[in-house]
């Protein structure tokens, strides 16, 4: 089987509402510019990351675009044709996108994956998502396809935030997790993310207190009654557009655009697993994410203990205490405690999340798949000025989630010096 390597990428900037490039109607520049669109973040991504492996369109065998949900937001569909405009060169080639809801870019690095093993030697992976062209109520509404629609619309007009809600009230309750433990995941995102001038919360400052205290900054704003108190503004991932992409290279593919082995990391293994959209997952548990990432560490030949920095999917902060359990570094129920104890923040011995996550760098849906496997690579490299970690992690893990744990993409990577 191919190894498949990873030779470098690119992020845009992450913006959206709180972030000084995004235009809206108190912006300076309000009337007099328009915020990026969908087709200039393909274009401008995949440029940038063929650019920082000093490789051309040419030398590209294929490419795969993660986006969930382009035609609603950007009014765009078919946009491997769209990726195919980015250079003449890529004109005729093999690309196409992929979705699964959140996971999408996960599942676009998988699809790229696959695609080296079968004879593909250099394969570009683009990520990209524009979410502020509506209002939240419809944003809503548009992200609440990824679930039931039909049978989970109506649990609040903010459907995904009631789904994590109902995922929190169960764990405040049943577990050790308090609801001050996620906002002392809220405010590490955030100052990871301040951190970093990529991210979409790189200047809003959210302490712990802040995090902590619903009040009118910090609403709980669901409208179903019974979940209303557990989920706050704090808690939520951002509403971003921006866009991430990968070049991936077989050892041939490395030699074709003169990368050496010791500029790359590797991914060691790529597992996806898919449950039944019509069912109602266990709120205690991530059971579809332990399946994928049982596969990822069985195909790697490692375990748990063996990972030394991680990107989660938080969508909501719930959901990175879920995701610690899940991926085995903390047993069921206990997740919390790595969060009080500092275990993930970036000094603590596994740091998860390092540029702030979806909580804080930002959450361009079709994008955060592709932008957690970068993360690792750039980690792995030394590419991450104030948040870079102090020690150069070996191996690391990206778990990727679509929907309520319906999809799921877990990615090991390993650091080659």
């Amino acid at each position: 089987m191919a190894r498949v390597f990873i030779a470098g990428g690119a992020h845009s900037k992450y913006i959206g509402k709180f972030h000084s490039d995004f235009i809206w109607k108190k912006h300076p520049d309000f009337g007099k510019k328009e915020n990026p669109d969908l087709e200039w973040y393909l274009r401008e991504s995949a440029v940038d990351a063929l650019a920082s492996v000093a490789a051309t369109a040419a030398a590209v065998d294929k490419a795969f675009v993660g986006n969930f949900a382009g035609e609603l937001f950007g009014k765009q569909g078919h946009l491997g044709a769209m990726l195919a405009a980015a250079d003449p060169d890529l004109a005729g080639k093999p690309i196409w996108r992929v979705e699964g809801a959140c996971a999408s870019g996960g599942l676009a690095i998988a699809a790229a994956v696959d695609a080296i093993r079968a004879g593909s030697d250099v394969v570009l992976v683009v990520g990209a998502e524009v979410q502020n062209t509506e209002n939240a109520k419809v944003g809503a509404d548009y992200l609440a396809r990824a679930a039931h629609y039909k049978r989970q619309r109506d649990i609040d007009p903010f459907t995904f935030p009631a789904l994590f809600g109902i995922r929190a009230k169960a764990m405040v309750e049943q577990t050790e997790a308090t609801m001050d433990d996620f906002a002392r995941a809220s405010a590490k995102a955030y100052s990871n993310a301040n951190k970093n001038p990529l991210a979409h919360m790189t200047s809003y400052q959210m302490s712990f207190e802040m995090a902590a205290l619903a009040s009118d900054k910090n609403p709980v704003f669901l409208s179903n009654e019974a979940i209303k108190p557990y989920l706050r503004v704090s808690d939520c991932s951002q509403v971003s557009d921006g866009a991430s992409a990968v070049v991936l290279c077989s050892e041939k593919g490395l030699e074709r655009i003169g990368r050496e082995l010791t500029q790359c990391s590797e991914i060691i293994a790529s597992q996806v697993a898919t449950a039944s959209l019509t069912a109602d997952p266990d709120p205690l548990c991530l059971e579809n994410t332990i399946t994928a990432a049982q596969r990822a560490y069985k195909e790697a030949g490692l375990s748990a203990y063996d990972v030394q920095v991680a990107e989660v999917h938080d969508c909501f902060t719930p959901n990175e205490v879920l995701m610690y359990e899940a991926l085995g570094f903390a047993p069921a129920g206990q997740g919390a405690l790595m969060l009080r104890e500092g275990q993930t923040s970036l000094d603590g011995p596994l740091p998860v999340n390092t540029g702030g996550g979806l909580v804080g760098f930002g959450h361009p849906v079709g994008a955060t798949g592709v932008k957690q496997v970068l993360e690792i690579y750039r980690q792995m490299k030394g590419q991450c000025g104030e948040y870079q970690l102090a020690k150069t992690p070996g191996i690391g893990l990206c778990a990727n989630m679509g929907g309520d744990d319906r999809t799921t993409a877990i990615h090991l990577v390993r650091d080659l010096t």
